[in-house]
């Protein structure tokens, strides 16, 4: 397995060879560790590519290595709109449950210390996620509609367990909360790809014809959506 040094600490990562990616990718995943995605390239380049993102993997690599990765304390971060941004827990026992507060720059979660800490932060972390899903995933499925051409029924937000959307017979669009979490660019791919489903029920080549229309790199966002687990 191929390996580089940054600073004191040595990288270790393994590569996948995709020749249809215009770009090189790299994942971090718990169990999976570090993969350089894409064209095939001479060792040292891939070297360079890593160490490119020497600082962004290590920070990943400590997160994925967190015994209690779920528990949301101060220093945790918080995943909303691509970005993982830090939170600060504050402990007042004169509210009922969580509050939860949302600057642009970092998370403040204001909690009653008598409760069941961690079931509370997920369930208020789950009601934030939503309105922020309504809030900003809404008008851009209602332009992207607009652009396209392609009509839908209703828009419904709910928890989905194995997928990001999906398009009823009837073309109501479902859009999983979660993806509040993603960047705008997977946002938005995730929105076409179920528009195009109100034209295409299944993912025949037609389908990726279709959504080929309307996002030219549809395959490398692709990539990126698969390798993000729900």
């Amino acid at each position: 397995m191929p390996k580089v040094k940054y600073g004191n600490s040595v990288i270790d990562y393994s590569i996948l060879e995709k020749d249809g990616l215009k770009s090189h990718y790299i994942s971090v995943q718990k169990g999976v560790g570090v993969v350089l995605k894409g064209k095939a390239v001479p060792l040292y380049k891939a070297d360079q590519l890593i160490l490119k993102k020497a600082s962004w993997i290590i920070t990943k690599l400590d997160l994925v290595k967190e015994n209690n990765e779920n528990e949301i304390v101060t220093g945790s971060r918080i995943l909303y709109l691509g970005r993982r941004y830090y939170t600060q827990v504050v402990f007042d026992s004169k509210i009922k449950g969580v509050e939860v507060e949302f600057n642009h720059s970092q998370f403040k979660l204001t909690i009653n210390p008598f409760i069941d800490i961690q079931v509370e932060i997920a369930k208020s972390l789950n009601q934030f996620y939503k309105a922020k899903a309504i809030e900003k995933i809404t008008p851009r499925i209602c332009k992207l509609s607009k652009d396209t051409g392609l009509a839908y029924n209703q828009i419904k937000y709910l928890f989905l367990e194995k997928r990001w959307g999906s398009c009823t017979e009837t073309n109501n669009i479902i859009i999983n909360i979660d993806t509040v979490k993603l960047p705008f660019s997977l946002i938005d791919y995730v929105i076409v790809h179920e528009l195009c489903h109100t034209q295409i029920k299944n993912h025949s080549k037609e389908y990726w014809a279709l959504l080929s229309k309307y996002i030219d790199n549809w395959k490398e966002l692709d990539e990126k959506i698969y390798d993000l687990q729900l």
